[in-house]
């Protein structure tokens, strides 16, 4: 049956834009991942990997198996007034040389500081540490500070996970190494030359004052980013409501996505919080996504 996608943004049903694979730290692999969305019913999704878009070509081709739609996308770390923010990127095109280059750079960045991690972790008695983080990684091709975290658990040299950030790789600790990422007005402008959009992922998440967050989406507004997550897995209702009527007041566009990273969790592909009643744009209403979203609907 061909998608139909809704005028409105609180009308949706079967829609999931924010999802991860075994490309960056999810648990599925691309072509499982998209299985499971088709199993719960998700009829149009988008792979937003951490700073790749290596899983899109298989799960693109999984989709047309299976009929969900699958948008190419990413999730792109950026720095904004030493924040580090992250903002989904929804590509129709191919995605241009500057963007290209711009996640061959973060790929790199997070290899580095992997290894630093090891090397850092080992000084305190985790032998082998980048084998054993990469160990609990499994088949998943990036490695996080979680894996390592699950390392230390595994040595016995702490209890469980929450235990081994506040320890050992939380901010300020042994194992917390900073990154390098870009600037958000660069993260914006790689997006905006090959023909995508840039959203702010997760807005409510940052732990900013309600005051930063709107400074901070007025600056990724100025930057070139046309709007942002109002629904991102499980939030405070009241928050997102009032999310909504930020967002509205700046003209700004609206997406949803689970976050999506494992099963076992109350998380799982087109499972996500009530979308608040809303006359936001639905991100897929964008004229960049028009080619996109006919082909979807057949």
């Amino acid at each position: 049956m061909p998608l139909a996608l809704p005028e409105r943004l609180d009308a949706a049903y079967g829609l999931d834009f924010h999802m991860h694979s075994t490309a960056s730290d999810g648990a599925l692999s691309p072509t499982e991942l998209v299985e499971l969305a088709a199993a719960r019913d998700v009829q149009a999704m988008a792979l937003t990997d951490h700073d790749t878009i290596e899983g899109v070509d298989e799960a693109v081709a999984a989709g047309k198996r299976l009929g969900v739609a699958v948008l190419p996308g990413a999730e792109i770390s950026c720095q904004w007034r030493g924040v580090t923010i992250h903002m989904v990127a929804l590509l129709p095109e191919v995605p241009g040389v500057a963007l290209t280059a711009g996640l061959a750079d973060q790929a790199r960045f997070r290899a580095e500081r992997n290894v630093e991690i090891a090397r850092r972790l080992e000084r305190i008695g985790l032998t082998d540490a980048y084998a054993r983080a990469q160990a609990q990684a499994g088949e998943r091709e990036a490695l996080g500070r979680p894996d390592f975290a699950r390392a230390l658990v595994a040595a016995g040299l702490v209890d469980d996970v929450q235990s081994a950030f506040k320890k050992y790789l939380g901010a300020g600790k042994t194992g917390d190494v900073k990154q390098h990422w870009p600037s958000l007005g660069d993260a914006a402008s790689w997006i905006d030359a090959s023909g995508g959009v840039a959203l702010i992922a997760h807005p409510l998440r940052y732990k900013l004052t309600r005051k930063k967050m709107v400074t901070l989406l007025d600056d990724a507004q100025a930057a070139g980013c046309i709007g942002a997550e109002l629904v991102s897995g499980f939030q405070n209702p009241d928050r997102g409501r009032d999310l909504a009527q930020i967002l509205t007041r700046r003209e700004m566009y609206g997406s949803l996505g689970s976050d999506f990273h494992a099963p076992g969790g109350p998380v799982t592909p087109g499972r996500f919080s009530p979308i608040p009643r809303t006359a936001i744009a639905p991100v897929w209403a964008h004229p960049r996504l028009a080619e996109w979203c006919a082909a979807a609907a057949g």
